[in-house]
């Protein structure tokens, strides 16, 4: 029996062991059905059985609509500053200015570590960095102009929407116009990152500092309507709840359906070594397998149809965590 049928058959299987609720949505994505919360909330809850309909289910979906390549792409992160006065309870990477080991890499330095990447076999380069408080709107122009000044052919992802909406910010720009400058500079692409979860409860215990959710949607929504795609990313295993990847995924999905401008998804798997969040107390130690691929697997069914591809992070996971995602719906 060839690989399809085979996992049809194993989904199947799957679903017969699933209590009613679970099978009945899993079901009904199988029949293209957009799901809802409710439908979305018993998937991301489940456990044992049901656990194991959800990723067989997902593993389908993800035959159907991506087929079994896995596609990746070869670049370089490129991170100029770790100079930053947000505050995010959940990262480890920031630094304030007088720290021994804050840094900032001059223009110089971004285009030397740009053509390397180029002499390495990268197609693309992901440019973001820390917020420093003297900070100059423009230097994002200005790295997308050296940039393709040195290699015009090299594809920059670069910027979320919270670097975005402080560039427009310092430069007192309008947000389109802003948007519409860094495009012809060059900008390929943005990472739908400083997502974290969208919901303002939640960022307020993670990051009280940064852009609310109608903000991010505002920001993301006009690249899109600027012909700049965006990824789309989810962090979890931290302080959140299943209800919040549903009510996420969920958002992302509404403005999928509006703008068609994200190329995919990112599950982000919570980090917590170096973290103030965990080191005071005030989140989990990361995801656990069962979240990994419970999350892999809900994002695939409740996207399906909308988002094609969901990426595993495999720097974050790991080569063994990512190929069990590989069968999970990614």
């Amino acid at each position: 029996m060839s690989e399809a049928p085979m996992a049809q058959a194993r989904s199947s299987a799957a679903l017969a062991a699933a209590n009613p609720e679970v099978r009945a949505a899993l079901s009904a994505a199988l029949a293209g059905e957009r799901l809802g919360f409710e439908q979305g909330l018993s998937l991301a809850a489940a456990t044992g059985d049901d656990a194991a309909a959800l990723i067989a289910v997902a593993d389908v979906l993800r035959r159907e609509a991506a087929g079994d390549a896995v596609t990746y792409v070869v670049n370089r992160n490129i991170n100029f500053t770790n100079v930053c006065f947000v505050g995010c309870s959940f990262c480890g990477f920031a630094r304030g200015p007088a720290a021994p080991d804050a840094y900032s890499h001059s223009l110089d330095s971004i285009v030397r570590k740009a053509r390397e990447a180029r002499d390495a076999g990268a197609t693309e380069v992901c440019i973001q960095g820390g917020l420093p408080r003297e900070f100059d709107g423009f230097f994002y122009r200005d790295i997308l102009r050296a940039i393709k000044r040195a290699i015009p052919g090299m594809h920059i992802h670069a910027f979320s929407p919270m670097e975005i909406s402080y560039g427009a910010e310092k430069t007192c720009m309008p947000l389109r116009d802003y948007l519409r400058m860094l495009k012809d500079e060059g900008l390929g692409s943005i990472p739908g990152t400083a997502a974290e979860i969208l919901d303002d409860r939640v960022r307020g215990r993670l990051s009280p500092n940064k852009l609310p959710v109608a903000r991010w949607i505002e920001i993301i929504t006009a690249a899109h309507e600027l012909g700049i795609p965006s990824t789309s990313t989810m962090m979890y295993g931290h302080v959140e709840e299943p209800a919040d990847w549903v009510r996420h995924i969920l958002l992302l999905r509404a403005i999928q359906e509006r703008t068609g401008g994200f190329t995919e998804f990112v599950p982000l798997g919570f980090v917590h070594r170096n973290t103030r969040l965990y080191q005071q107390g005030g989140a989990r130690p990361g995801a656990t397998r069962d979240e990994h691929l419970r999350v892999h697997a809900l994002a695939r069914v409740l996207l399906h149809g909308a988002i094609r591809n969901i990426q595993v992070s495999w720097v974050k996971l790991g080569i063994a965590m990512s190929l069990e995602c590989f069968a999970a719906g990614a």
